[in-house]
């Protein structure tokens, strides 16, 4: 039987589907963060989360990890094309987002270890390293104000030392950032909606909805439809189809995992090459993604897979700078679907009266997305 013969019968519909105050389409960190901000402002409310996977398959459980709030190098990037005050706006939004989160679920929780940050600098990079050595001071002057945390930023080169990285000519430590086990936070957010008598439907592919006077209806891939008062779409780097001048863009990242390794020594969260490439230790392991420069348009996708110049490069950057000299095996490839778009901003708006549209968390999702999720919901309450 075809998923397009499958209908709903009289009592899945009465059951899961007729009493629904409000839907929300996605299951990862903002749609999450998203129904339970409702049912905290809406305690009768009755509130179904819907996701077209078997987990939600975007990027909240297919990420690295990583709480941060930007890199030298990236925030440098931010500043030579909006204004500082919205460039620190942002950093704040992603720093409080990150501490809801920490708040709402807790550090055991979440495996959260506060180990550090560091962005890598090669000799050729030698001028990008000097101008984030020239802003350092000013940085940490602002941030203190903004995060609360001083000296967050210092040079380490003899630190990293330690860690036996091949190539590398200077590193910058963000003190502030800290990793994360997405897995265990998607769990526990996942637990946490289930203990709030929220309904969870996977497999669930909603492709359409229309606006009506009173209501909104989802279309289905299976071929039926779902009328709800009001809707939450959470979605993403999948989030195009909704919009009819697109400001959002899907981003394919590429990740692997190595075996346990023996004796690892290092230990943070590491950016390379503008954050392009990043890499972390995670139970002995290495975990290592990105590359996605490489060929931007082809990985301007929503397609799950892999590129053989990714894979390769990622492969020489594992042996020949971060494990050199070492063999090690891998274990395990996937990919993730990031949303992107030409500002950092998450999108966070009506897209009718009853719709409203939060995404492009730009690779930032662990940081702001609690945030992000919680707004959504209000947004949605102020009609």
């Amino acid at each position: 039987m075809s998923n397009l013969q499958y209908q709903l019968s009289y009592w899945e519909y009465d059951s899961f589907f007729r009493k629904l105050d409000a839907a929300v389409i996605g299951s990862g960190i903002v749609g999450l963060n998203a129904a339970l901000q409702l049912k905290a402002l809406r305690p009768d409310w009755q509130i179904a989360v819907l996701e077209r996977g078997p987990l939600p398959i975007g990027a909240s459980t297919r990420n690295a990890g990583f709480a941060c709030f930007g890199s030298m190098t990236e925030l440098l990037d931010d500043l030579a094309q909006q204004p500082e005050e919205h460039v620190w706006k942002l950093v704040q939004r992603r720093w409080t987002g990150l501490q809801r989160l920490r708040a709402k679920l807790g550090d055991q929780a979440l495996e959260y270890r506060e180990w550090g940050g560091y962005e890598l600098f090669p000799e050729r990079e030698t001028q990008a390293l000097e101008a984030c050595l020239d802003q350092m001071h000013h940085f940490n002057t602002i941030l203190k104000d903004v995060i609360g945390v001083s000296d967050c930023f210092a040079k380490a080169n003899n630190e990293a030392k330690s860690f036996g990285f091949q190539g590398i000519t200077g590193v910058i430590k963000n003190k502030a950032e800290g990793q994360i086990h997405t897995g265990k936070m998607m769990k526990s957010l996942l637990q946490l909606a289930q203990n709030n008598d929220i309904l969870m439907v996977s497999g669930l592919h909603i492709t359409a909805f229309e606006q009506q006077t009173t209501k909104v209806t989802l279309q289905t891939a299976n071929g039926w439809t779902l009328d709800v008062p009001r809707v939450v779409l959470a979605t993403n780097g999948f989030s195009q189809a909704w919009l009819n001048k697109p400001d959002i863009r899907p981003a394919r990242n590429q990740v692997l995992i190595t075996a346990p390794i023996e004796g690892l020594k290092i230990k943070g969260c590491f950016h390379y090459d503008r954050g392009y490439y990043y890499f972390r230790n995670i139970h002995n392991r290495i975990l290592l993604g990105g590359g996605r420069n490489l060929a931007p348009e082809q990985e301007t996708t929503t397609e799950f897979g892999f590129r053989t110049e990714i894979q390769s490069a990622l492969q020489k950057l594992l042996h020949d700078v971060i494990l050199p000299r070492q063999k090690v095996a891998i274990d395990h490839w996937w990919s993730g679907i990031l949303g992107i778009g030409k500002s950092k901003d998450p999108i966070l708006k009506h897209l009718s009266e009853r719709v409203v549209l939060a995404a492009r968390l730009g690779g930032m999702g662990v940081a702001i997305g609690t945030l992000v999720g919680e707004e959504a919901a209000q947004l949605l309450l102020e009609g």
